[in-house]
């Protein structure tokens, strides 16, 4: 057993590492100051991020995409983890592995465009009455002929007012329960499709949450998604190294960056003539930290390889939601007390990454549902052993 990286996983990380510090860094203040990010900074990124082969390089390389194993993508996306969400939107690219459900047609209009990065896209599942319960949605797709009529509402879309077309979850049969929902393509603009106003929101500036509303929405058969009937399944064996990548591994890489600040700060900050850092109380902090940020990280980085394997890790990414999330959200909390004022200070980097990390705990499915999915799975026969063997 390994723990090492490889060279050309060493290369890919310090690749990654420079282009967010050299490109992405530089543009965090302008982001929070305006709530926004430049035209122009955005496509000059995302051709910097495509140049490098870093842009969608979770997609399968016969798609155009980077081909990266699951480790790999993690390896990355941790250092991505460092800066804002929509500096990673926008050079990184989200293209949810979901869309790898399209047929050839659907691979030409939706994905592969998605790809090139000449359109963008948002999941929109979550509803005022249906968040962490995805089963629990009310949007519904009636049949009209060979198509549908999509009728209902979705909110807290990431991304929204820049997306061009969503994957949208709709109840197919009512009386099917979770095995009657069905995954629709939506392209922003068509008749009855409304996206409502940004709601701004206490961290993550720059990217917006948006409901998006649809009034008879006319879809034809090119528009689903996968098998009617399968959207719940086919979310749950897309959507979790999503999750694993975009929650867990940019934890890791926001908790990384927080204890080199706090770390810092306790050597050069003095208090009764000496460095707040000598005092055990802030050595406790930062040892915490250390020792939390690397625990998650191996967590991460073995589920991820649960993954490359083909084995069934559901309730491993779950374990990793709730270690990665939680964990970041202590150590953004140490990293306030130890900068004391200066880390309560609005437009300080520790203050922005403290509301930043508070989201991870809630949004794709709070801590209190992934340890209701952890717990249930560990109750099933051979469900403890399964859940605790590393091998």
């Amino acid at each position: 057993m390994r723990f090492a990286l490889t060279e050309e996983q060493r290369l890919l990380v310090e690749t990654s590492r420079r282009f967010v510090q050299s490109q992405l860094v530089p543009l965090e203040d302008e982001v929070e100051r305006t709530g926004a990010l430049d035209p122009a900074k955005a496509r000059a990124i995302f051709e910097a991020s495509r140049a490098l082969g870093l842009y969608a390089c979770n997609i399968p390389v016969e798609f155009g995409g980077g081909g990266l194993s699951a480790v790999d993508t993690c390896l990355v996306e941790e250092q991505f983890g460092w800066t804002t969400d929509i500096l990673i939107r926008r050079a990184f690219g989200n293209v949810y592995e979901v869309l790898l459900l399209a047929n050839a047609a659907q691979r030409e209009r939706w994905l592969l465009p998605a790809v090139r990065g000449e359109r963008t896209f948002s999941v929109a599942f979550t509803e005022p009455g249906a968040g962490s319960d995805a089963a629990g949605i009310q949007t519904r797709a009636t049949r009209e002929g060979d198509g549908w009529r999509l009728d209902g509402q979705k909110l807290f879309i990431s991304d929204g007012l820049f997306s061009d077309f969503f994957v949208v979850s709709a109840v197919t049969d009512p009386a099917a329960g979770a095995r009657g929902i069905s995954l629709f393509i939506v392209d922003k603009g068509m008749p009855g499709f409304t996206v409502g106003a940004d709601q701004p929101m206490m961290g993550l500036r720059g990217t917006s949450h948006v409901p998006l509303y649809f009034d008879g929405v006319r879809l034809g058969p090119e528009h689903l998604l996968g098998a009617e009937g399968r959207g719940l399944r086919h979310a749950f064996e897309t959507l979790g190294r999503i999750r694993l990548a975009h929650i867990g591994a940019r934890a890791v890489g926001k908790a990384t960056r927080l204890l080199g600040a706090m770390t810092a700060y306790a050597a050069e900050r003095h208090q009764f003539g000496h460095p707040i850092g000598d005092h055990q109380m802030i050595q406790q902090m930062l040892a915490d930290s250390a020792m939390e940020i690397n625990m998650a990280r191996l967590l991460v980085l073995q589920t991820a390889s649960r993954i490359d394997d083909g084995q069934d890790s559901r309730e491993h990414i779950s374990m990793v939601k709730v270690q990665a999330a939680e964990m970041l959200g202590r150590v953004a909390d140490r990293a306030v007390q130890i900068h004391g004022g200066s880390g309560y200070a609005k437009d300080t980097l520790v203050e922005r990454l403290y509301r930043d990390a508070r989201v991870f705990r809630i949004y794709d499915g709070t801590s209190e549902i992934h340890r209701t999915v952890i717990a249930r799975a560990l109750m099933k026969p051979d469900g403890a052993s399964r859940l605790a063997d590393i091998l």
